[in-house]
């Protein structure tokens, strides 16, 4: 299998493209400062994992945005702290403030010669706006938790995209899912037959950060460090 047997990169956004965990980071900090904590940066992260998929899964069509702002206070009761709405809806608020990876424009714009790209996101369309702006990159389709009414890693927000690829011409087997959450994007891309590229943001960290652990056949086709990694190895493909 090679990078170049493929014409569509189907992409995970956040922890892929932006950096979600810095930005996630970030934006609790207000939090925390008004609760007087000092907490490390992964264990900020695994709570915000918890909390994140719990609001998924019993909230499924909230946008993105307003179940921030719920994960917000259920970090606070947990940390007992008292904080206003509007400190909540800040955090909600936060995800055009995250930043993009280093590489990622530059190596999108690379890959935008040779592929479509394509998002799909739990994030709501004003969120992805602002991240998009960061990116630099046009895309050919971008598909929100917004406009599905459910959140990965549920099977049906892939069905939705691949129903909507398949609309534009574009088969299966074209398709390279491109993301760093074995949780959130791997696993259900393997239930579906897809092949995958794990861009690995988290090497040679422990735990699995602002995501819960991967089930049992969270499989991949491709290992990168870096979506600049994965560019420069369609690269070397095409020199070969």
């Amino acid at each position: 299998m090679r990078l170049q047997d493929f014409r569509v990169l189907t992409f995970d956004c956040y922890g892929t493209l932006i950096d979600w965990e810095s930005g996630i980071q970030a934006a609790l900090l207000p939090l925390l400062r008004k609760g007087g904590l000092i907490l490390e940066r992964e264990a900020v992260l695994e709570a915000f994992a918890r909390h994140e998929a719990a609001h998924q899964a019993e909230t499924p069509g909230l946008p993105y945005s307003e179940l921030l702002s719920e994960v917000s206070r259920s970090l606070a009761d947990e940390w007992g702290i008292e904080a206003s709405d509007a400190l909540h809806d800040a955090f909600g608020a936060s995800v055009p403030l995250w930043p993009a990876f280093p590489d990622a424009a530059e190596a999108l714009a690379y890959l935008k010669h040779h592929y479509r790209l394509v998002v799909l996101s739990n994030v709501d369309q004003a969120g992805f706006a602002g991240s998009q702006a960061r990116l630099g990159t046009e895309f050919d389709a971008v598909f929100t938790a917004q406009e599905i009414g459910s959140h990965k890693p549920s099977l049906r927000n892939f069905e939705h995209m691949l129903e909507a690829l398949d609309r534009r011409g574009h088969r299966p087997g074209e398709i390279l899912h491109t993301a760093q959450s074995l949780f959130h994007d791997h696993a259900p891309a393997k239930r579906l037959g897809l092949a995958t590229a794990w861009i690995d943001r988290r090497q040679g960290q422990e735990g699995w950060g602002a995501t819960l652990p991967p089930p049992s056949g969270a499989g991949y086709d491709f290992r990168f460090t870096s979506l600049g990694a994965m560019a420069a190895a369609h690269r070397a493909e095409a020199l070969a």
